[in-house]
């Protein structure tokens, strides 16, 4: 009878993120690149890495805007994923794009270093995982062996 007057305390309230304020950069640069505008995505968010923000997921979007811009800085790419992993090792996307990175640098045993991370990562699966195997694939299928 005590375990039962002691379990509703024990149980989380309704999930409270649904109250916590949206990240506004996050918010600006993902409507940016909703519609392709790789260049204003990079803006709202370089004000945000270069205010210091550990963020992770600053960080990755940031470095995916560059990568999908014109001309990309594939060094400045690298610096910002390699960042979003050193705040969140276990973060997928940044996994999944900086593999994607390396493919356009003409790396794909790096790729497949990422690939092998989101394996271990994503132990029954995950989009990540499938979506950087398919972009090695295609990869592959496009070089003269």
């Amino acid at each position: 009878m005590i375990v039962l007057l002691l379990l509703p305390a024990a149980v989380p309230a309704a999930d409270d993120s649904s109250s916590a304020p949206a990240d506004p950069v996050l918010a600006a640069a993902r409507e940016a690149v909703g519609r392709q505008e790789y260049a204003k995505a990079a803006a709202v968010l370089r004000a945000a890495v270069d205010k210091g923000a550990a963020n992770a997921e600053h960080h990755n979007l940031y470095a995916y805007a560059l990568r999908n811009g014109p001309k990309p800085d594939m060094d400045l790419v690298f610096t910002h994923y390699q960042e979003a992993l050193r705040l969140e090792p276990k973060h997928r996307g940044a996994h999944e794009y900086i593999g994607e990175a390396y493919l356009m640098v003409d790396n794909p045993a790096k790729a497949k270093e990422h690939l092998a991370r989101l394996d271990r990562l994503c132990f029954f699966g995950c989009a990540e995982y499938t979506d950087l195997k398919k972009a090695i694939a295609a990869y592959e299928a496009k070089r003269p062996r």
